[in-house]
């Protein structure tokens, strides 16, 4: 762990050198789960991002967290350090959906660690939800919703499970094992977003529901489309139209980084054209909608279609989805971008 963290400043140190940072308005520690770092070195890696980049007091800093992996000193750390806001992996407070998900907390340890963390002066806190688990009921749904606002979190992130290639859960779905119901899905994303939004939440994002105040500015940079500057295994960064992505094995990683100070796999120089349709793809998730502009290589047809069904509607210049629209926001970009 503790050559991982030095890899991860040494290539912080490189793209430092080379990018000319000016500001850093956001920082998210995500992917895998780094609250397995013990504390010590999570101090480490933040005293060595602050020496590399200007990280001010006013930059959100994230990390993503899982209940049973960080306790009372962990929680210190993170606040000394920094951190504005924690990304908390409860998935569910149903014991049988938790288990369906391999994970190895419970409802108890959810609500321990927002104790946890409100006592070491972390207040804004996003606790992470799935739906659609198999075997998952929508009363369970409605009662982890229920369990989740009562803590009284900042922000909600409500996820649709995605059966990605080589995992389990892929495996299982395509012996028969599992199954997918389109009718329970949008069932729970329409419970969602009532139970939710009744509660005072904003629906700001297709998955995500915040107070006022609390939207992650993180992500919204990436809905937005501005450049971002990703470290170790298999990051992807992009800035100012160039793209690269990272070696995914993290020993070929850490011994490129040592050799030369990055790990670059990949790289895409983007048009114009391309950063526009990317655009359609994150802002159209967003309540904010995408602004016209970036609509230009878009059939007009196509716009017209999905406005024609209700789908969507035009706010000024933004192009919002409504309705249904929110439910099908995947097919509908697949409709306007290819």
């Amino acid at each position: 762990m503790a050559r991982f963290v030095e890899g991860l400043l040494e290539e912080a140190r490189f793209r430092a050198s080379t990018l000319h940072v000016t500001k850093v308005d956001t920082a998210y520690l995500g992917g895998g789960t780094p609250s397995m770092l013990p504390p010590h070195l999570i101090r480490t890696l933040f005293e060595g991002l602050r020496s590399a980049f200007p990280i001010r007091a006013d930059t959100e800093i994230n990390i993503e967290v899982n209940p049973a992996t960080f306790g009372r000193s962990a929680a210190k750390t993170y606040f000394e350090s920094g951190v504005s806001r924690v990304s908390l992996g409860a998935q569910s407070f149903s014991p049988d959906v938790l288990k369906t998900l391999g994970r190895t907390h419970g409802p108890r340890d959810i609500r321990r660690s927002i104790e946890v963390l409100r006592n070491a002066g972390i207040r804004n806190v996003s606790v992470d939800l799935m739906f659609s688990i198999p075997g998952q009921s929508l009363t369970e749904w409605q009662e982890s919703l229920e369990q989740a606002v009562a803590l009284s979190p900042t922000h909600i992130s409500a996820y649709n499970l995605t059966y990605e290639e080589d995992t389990p859960f892929l495996n299982r779905l395509q012996q028969g094992l599992y199954a997918e119901s389109d009718d329970l899905n949008a069932s729970m994303f329409e419970l969602a977003h009532r139970f939710l939004t009744s509660r005072g939440l904003r629906h700001y994002e297709t998955s995500n529901y915040a107070y006022p105040g609390f939207e992650s500015r993180h992500n919204q940079g990436y809905w937005q489309g501005r450049d971002y500057l990703g470290l170790g295994p298999s990051a992807v960064s992009t800035s100012a139209g160039r793209r690269w992505k990272n070696i995914p094995d993290t020993a070929q990683y850490l011994n490129q980084v040592e050799e030369r100070g990055h790990a670059e796999l990949e790289v895409e120089n983007l048009t114009t054209a391309q950063l526009d349709l990317e655009r359609i793809a994150l802002m159209l998730r967003t309540d904010a909608g995408v602004h016209r502009r970036h609509l230009s290589e878009v059939p007009p047809d196509r716009i017209d279609a999905i406005v024609d069904e209700d789908l969507a509607d035009w706010r000024g210049e933004n192009l919002i989805l409504r309705g249904r629209g929110n439910m099908l926001v995947d097919s509908i970009i697949d409709h306007l971008v290819t």
